[in-house]
């Protein structure tokens, strides 16, 4: 059996895990933040040579006698960031990342192009959202021409990972998808969506080839191995977004099962066998990292919402917990539209936080407090009602993110969802996923559904199971927060 080895590139750390498949135990963890770069106008960029310093840093704690042991590296990525390579290897720009909204003029002007909405959807299977890669491209070949005319490749995060590790560039199909240039059904790029960002240039030679899930990207660099400690021989795998890892680290890989992790930002996403394309645009009908798709939703903020509202009453995480618990469901009603960093989802891309409902009566501090935490679990029920309209009927959600470590918000997302909660015993499931592709690539003449049965572990201690009385209150506070939803459409759409 083999040491594998994930990698995962966030949006506020990188995180490496050593995973001993024999023992089916992590034998090494390390973690090294990084910095970020805001704007008012929203704006969110960071320095790809932070995450190669930040992947030096953790390799360097770990114990070489476990790094020389490593037979393979699995690396997740943050999705949609752009990375802009010139033909020396060098990265021409600051990567904007999946939380940029600085880009919604640009949607607009590429989704006009492709004559509209509706057309994209029948088309490609996806939308053009300001935190995709595609209008990204667009805005850097308008503000920085002269960069852009020495693109030679364009990369996302993980894919410069990888091609820091073996000097080769591939994309894998789940990552890829979630460019919004990937055509889902025929999982060939659209040249017509190519032609809306440029016209004069063949931009399809700058995309890497396309890879499936369980290859290689190649071996890592001789360099490279001696710089991070590891064997010279280990192989670097596809790899994929953190969201396609996400799913491989909680067994996400069949049809039923859902994920919902409670991060920065707030995901759901499920398995299925065919592309799910939701006409309402809610669901992003991606393609995963284990060789089928991942219809998905993404709210651009999740447990932001809870962190504001601590930093606001100089709350603890336990002490902010509690005074949520005294106030009723629904928050007697007490509204938060917690889009501080624009939305995704619903497309409010010029969305700004607000709080709405307050009475006379109820505008207290444990209203707020609920309401931040209520918000952001009904955001995501959003997603869960495009995915029954589509006719995917799930059986239970599996919990992940820092937000899965309330056990408030475990039964809260229980009743909200009416559905069953459990949490994976490995909290850092992007990183697991990438370490379990890693073994995917060692062992192709296994299934994903054979590994993920064998390696990941549900704690079933943490389960939990609707209330029935919650579950109707809860419907009703849905309810008027989908009004207020509806409502700021003019102001932030």
């Amino acid at each position: 059996m083999a040491i594998v080895a994930g990698i995962d590139v966030g949006t506020q750390s990188t995180k490496v895990l050593l995973y001993d498949t024999e023992t089916k135990n992590i034998i090494a963890e390390s973690q090294a933040p990084h910095q970020l770069i805001t704007g008012e106008d929203g704006l969110s960029e960071q320095k790809a040579h932070w995450w190669i310093e930040a992947i030096e840093e953790c390799f360097l704690v770990i114990d070489e006698k476990l790094t020389s042991r490593i037979e393979a590296i699995g690396v997740s990525g943050q999705q949609h960031g752009f990375v802009p390579l010139g033909d020396q290897g060098e990265v021409l720009y600051n990567v904007k990342l999946w939380n940029d909204t600085s880009t919604a003029t640009e949607c607009e002007e590429l989704t006009s192009c492709a004559g509209g909405e509706a057309s994209l959807l029948e088309q490609e299977g996806n939308l053009i959202l300001p935190g995709y890669t595609a209008s990204k491209i667009l805005w850097f070949k308008k503000n920085h021409k002269e960069l852009y005319d020495k693109m030679k490749y364009i990369l996302l995060p993980h894919d410069y990972i990888n091609y820091y590790l073996t000097g080769n560039v591939a994309m894998e199909y789940g990552d890829a998808s979630g460019t919004a240039l990937l055509d889902i059904r025929t999982r060939t790029w659209s040249k017509r969506l190519l032609r809306c960002i440029d016209n004069e240039r063949t931009l399809e030679d700058a995309l890497p080839p396309l890879i499936e899930a369980h290859h290689s990207v190649g071996t890592i660099r001789p360099e490279i191995a001696q710089k991070l400690r590891i064997s010279p021989t280990a192989i670097v795998s596809s790899g994929g977004g953190d969201n396609m890892m996400g799913a491989i680290g909680t067994g996400t890989v069949r049809d039923g099962t859902l994920t919902v992790s409670l991060g920065t930002s707030g995901t759901m996403y499920g398995a299925s066998d065919t592309p799910l394309i939701d006409k309402e645009g809610y669901l992003a009908a991606f393609c995963s990292s284990s060789g089928t798709y991942l219809p998905l939703l993404c709210t651009m903020n999740c447990t932001v919402a809870s962190e504001v509202t601590r930093s606001l009453f100089d709350l603890g995480v336990k002490e902010f917990d509690a005074i949520a618990h005294e106030a009723p469901i629904g928050s007697e009603g007490v509204v938060m539209l917690p889009y501080f960093t624009g939305e995704r989802t619903p497309n409010y891309p010029r969305g700004k936080g607000s709080l709405m409902g307050f009475t006379l009566e109820n505008m207290t501090m444990r209203n707020i407090n609920r309401s931040a935490l209520e918000s952001a679990l009904f955001g995501l029920r959003l997603g869960l009602e495009s995915f029954e309209n589509l006719g995917y009927t799930a059986t239970e959600i599996r919990l992940i993110g820092g937000g899965a470590k309330s056990k408030v918000w475990r039964q809260m997302a229980s009743d909200i969802f009416n559905l069953p909660v459990v949490i994976p015993t490995v909290s850092e499931s992007a990183a697991l996923g990438a370490a379990l592709q890693a073994y995917w690539a060692l062992k192709p003449e296994l299934s994903i559904g054979e590994i993920v049965d064998q390696h990941v572990v549900l704690d079933e201690r943490a389960r939990y199971t609707p209330h029935k009385e919650s579950v109707e209150k809860y419907h009703a506070a849905y309810a008027t927060y989908k009004r207020y939803v509806d409502a700021v459409e003019p102001l932030f759409k």
